[in-house]
């Protein structure tokens, strides 16, 4: 079933597929040419290359990187390293997944070779739109066996947008059921799709097993190192095109921050020369400028940064100095800079509220309570993430934020609670629209792999949230199929574990934003009520043998908790109220009967599956210690009314 396609009539095929000349010999022409000349001023700095390496989650980018890394001795043959070397967030490590994008260098034939690695999950979007500013081309990591997924498109629409040089690498060719033929053709298509140009459909495919270091252009074929893969980079990413003459031009495209450096400014030096100790003009997007003086300056090199004195156009450094500058801001001559045009990034499609906590137990776990702290925070928040919104809510204490995802919003909220925060969330709403007196909501292309006696009950779950099934083919000779569907984005939350449960943990779930489009109508997307407690106190076996009864609890016996806090699921629909704390009644009767107690394993949930649980009137307090899912008493007592 899966025949290859013939090519677009006004494309060629790409080079992997195609005779042509060895790798070598083209880098070997490309070398000897001479550079593109545009005005007088302009030039190519041939001794550096900006490449963004892009994919979707989990097909082997980060890996990829370390690899590279390891093959330029950026480490010394003894020295141990750990895995995913640039995935250095706890939250990244913990969760298998690249959250903020990295820059690192390496060096290869005399040429310096600007990495960023970046998120392939689509709630980071945001953080991959950003980093293309920063370079020429752009290695698209696709896996042997996936092919295509829903994040590849939508960073190779971006990196198309901009005009960037492809190389495709397909990774993880050693698979046993590795299909990198098809794979190419799908790729191939996908350019075609996005309206890629001739030049971009042209690009050049390099094979690879990122695990262990090796590449080739044929699959058949692989070095033992990743020197077809430097190659390909060589002769294929443009040379950075730079104003040698021109007035300085930098481009802030990402933040950090450093207790003793203060906030350093990342981007890359569009023109002109940028010293130490200068004065220069810090441009906002409206044209209001201020005047700055670098501090400190850093390039990339290897796996850290390193401190120099200067730096050419076309080169990615960082700055210090500039304490109040923000992402999006130009730096420029002080006597004659302009500002360059800003960074456009996608509107966030879901929100969430957040609010000081308000529970009994405030303030005995967390550093940080007060709705100034809250309000400090998520305000901070925005100075490096673009994606996010913060808006002031209804009451002092209430705050909106918006961002492209739950998951997008979950990493906050974890980042938040391990810094010492203390604060209550309630469910992710969709951000709608109304155009011409109609109401549109977002909807997201799903793409689900699921083992076919699984497949019917997973479509039976996207029906009933309003998903319209655009394709439907077979994923390899498993037994397993594709399918591709277009849901609302109110239907997809708490759908990834509905999926998970229904095929036993063997579907996978991905997604990416498409467009807006008519209101769906209702979807109801909890079938089960919750049970919650009308006493507070600590639980006790005697009444958790009784509440177990009911439906699943989510607490143990010699627990606190308060009046109003959710304990567990009821088996049934709607709430039921219960008393958890409830003790056994003391008799005068002697009884010399053994009793048993059976209780069931409380179940255990994350941050993640608390906020895809709660309902309208349902709020998660978030502590450093616990995680606790409540009423919302203002809701509950309108119900009353």
């Amino acid at each position: 079933c899966f025949l290859l396609r013939p090519p677009h009539s006004r494309c060629r095929r790409p080079r992997s597929l195609r005779a042509s000349a060895s790798l070598e010999q083209e880098v070997k022409e490309r070398a000897d040419s001479p550079s593109p000349s545009g005005t007088s001023s302009q030039a190519t700095r041939r001794d550096v290359r900006n490449i963004a390496i892009v994919a979707h989650v989990d097909h082997g980018k980060t890996t990829l990187v370390d690899s590279m890394l390891r093959q330029s001795k950026v480490f010394r043959d003894n020295q141990v390293v750990q895995e995913r070397i640039m995935d250095s967030n706890d939250l990244e490590r913990e969760r298998g997944i690249t959250i903020l994008s990295k820059n690192t260098s390496i060096t290869y034939k005399g040429t310096k070779i600007n990495i960023i690695d970046t998120p392939g999950h689509s709630d980071f979007g945001g953080e991959v739109e950003r980093v293309l500013n920063m370079v020429e081309g752009i290695l698209l990591v696709v896996d042997s066996v996936e092919g295509p997924m829903p994040q590849t498109r939508f960073v190779l629409k971006k990196a198309l947008e901009f005009g960037h040089a492809v190389v495709v690498v397909v990774n993880k060719v050693d698979r046993p059921i590795a299909r990198p033929e098809f794979v190419v053709n799908s790729t191939f298509e996908l350019f075609i799709e996005l309206n890629a140009t001739d030049e971009q459909c042209d690009f050049q495919t390099v094979y690879a097993i990122g695990l262990k270091g090796k590449a080739g252009i044929s699959a058949d074929n692989l070095a033992d190192d990743l020197g077809p893969l430097f190659e390909a980079i060589l002769r294929c990413i443009p040379e950075p095109r730079i104003e040698k003459d021109g007035a300085l031009q930098m481009l802030v495209t990402s933040t950090e921050y450093d207790e003793h450096k203060g906030r350093i400014a990342i981007g890359r030096l569009h023109a002109g020369e940028l010293k130490r100790g200068m004065e220069v003009k810090v441009c906002t997007p409206d044209d209001a400028c201020r005047i700055g003086k670098i501090g400190e300056l850093f390039v990339y090199e290897n796996f850290g940064r390193v401190p120099v004195e200067s730096v050419s156009a076309g080169d990615i450094c960082a700055v210090c100095g500039i304490n109040d500058i923000m992402i999006g801001e130009t730096i420029a001559d002080k006597v004659s800079g302009t500002a360059l045009p800003t960074i456009k990034i996608e509107e966030p499609t879901v929100r969430m509220s957040f609010s000081i906590n308000t529970s009994p137990f405030v303030g005995k776990e967390g550093k940080f309570v007060t709705s100034r702290n809250l309000r400090d925070r998520l305000y901070r928040e925005l100075e490096r993430n673009l994606a996010m919104k913060v808006e002031d809510g209804e009451t002092a204490d209430t705050f909106l934020v918006s961002g492209r995802g739950t998951l997008h919003l979950t990493i906050l909220i974890e980042n938040m609670r391990r810094e010492g925060y203390e604060f209550m969330i309630g469910p992710p709403k969709v951000i709608n629209k109304t155009v011409n007196g109609k109401l549109l909501e977002p909807y997201e292309i799903a793409a689900i792999e699921v083992p076919e006696e699984y497949m019917g009950s997973v479509v039976e779950l996207l029906g009933k949230r309003r998903g319209q099934m655009l394709d439907m083919e077979a994923s390899g000779p498993e037994g397993t199929s594709l399918l591709k569907y277009k849901v609302p984005t109110r239907g997809l939350i708490g759908l990834r574990n509905a999926i998970l449960t229904a095929s036993r943990g063997r579907a996978i779930l991905n997604t990416i934003f498409d467009s807006y489009g008519p209101w769906a109508g209702d979807i109801s997307s909890r079938d089960q009520g919750s049970l919650v407690a009308f006493e507070g106190g600590s639980t006790t076996s005697y009444a958790c043998v009784n509440a177990q009864e009911r439906g699943i609890l989510f607490v143990k016996p010699g627990q606190d908790i308060y009046k109003g806090q959710i304990v567990g699921i009821h088996q049934r629909p709607g709430d039921l109220a219960l008393n958890v704390c409830k003790k056994k009644a003391a008799t005068n009767v002697r009884s010399n009967k053994e009793t048993t107690v059976v209780l069931d394993e409380p179940l255990s949930y994350s941050l993640d599956d608390c906020i895809e649980y709660i309902q309208e009137d349902e709020l998660v307090e978030v502590t450093p210690e616990s995680i606790r899912m409540s009423k919302n008493p203002k809701i509950s007592k309108k119900k009353n009314n």
